[in-house]
């Protein structure tokens, strides 16, 4: 019991049923039990949110996700649905090297040619070496050539024209980030 309790993922709805995270099913059970939230019951192109009480009554079959209580086998929800919860939080978008090539789109910024990991790597517009900081706005995939031939220089200092100006990217809403790790045929209702 205690693997299927943690093990698990459920997707989380705000009550406008908009996706605002995932949790483990302990914590889902916590939230419809203490009538913060119902479970999703998605059963032949019905979609019915179910309280606590109804959710706990529902037949199971062989391919349920379910744990074993005292009085006998409850399913795991697979989405719940928040009954007071209205927002859409936003996540800021780290720093990191993998976001940054996504950003960037693969492509390197002085050339507009697509390169990968192996012929490409991270640029500092302006140099460490001068000051430059390691940050959305100072940072650019590059191909390694051009960012051997740049060194530790400015691009204007070796006649290189960035294709655009780096920027941080935009604030998105958590749902953007939200992956279905588990390929739990319910989400796909929810998520792009």
């Amino acid at each position: 019991m205690r693997d299927s309790i943690t093990r698990h993922s459920v997707l989380i709805l705000n009550k406008n049923w908009i996706p605002i995270n995932t949790t483990t099913p302990r914590h889902c059970f916590a939230l419809m039990y203490s009538d913060n939230a119902k479970g999703i019951l998605i059963e032949e192109d019905k979609v019915m949110p179910l309280e606590w009480n109804d959710w706990v009554n529902v037949n199971l079959n062989e391919k349920d996700r379910k744990i074993k209580t005292v009085n006998g086998y409850v399913k795991i929800p697979t989405i719940i649905v928040l009954n007071h919860y209205d927002k859409i939080p936003k996540q800021v978008v780290k720093f990191t090297q993998k976001n940054l090539w996504a950003r960037d789109n693969y492509t390197c910024q002085y050339t507009g040619k697509k390169i990968s990991r192996t012929t490409g790597n991270i640029d500092h517009i302006l140099p460490k070496s001068q000051g430059g900081k390691t940050s959305w706005e100072n940072c650019v995939i590059a191909h390694k050539d051009i960012n051997a031939v740049k060194a530790d220089r400015t691009p204007e200092q070796v006649g290189l024209k960035l294709i655009k100006k780096p920027c941080a990217p935009r604030v998105m809403p958590v749902s953007f980030y939200i992956r279905n790790r588990e390929y739990i045929k319910d989400w796909e209702l929810f998520l792009n």
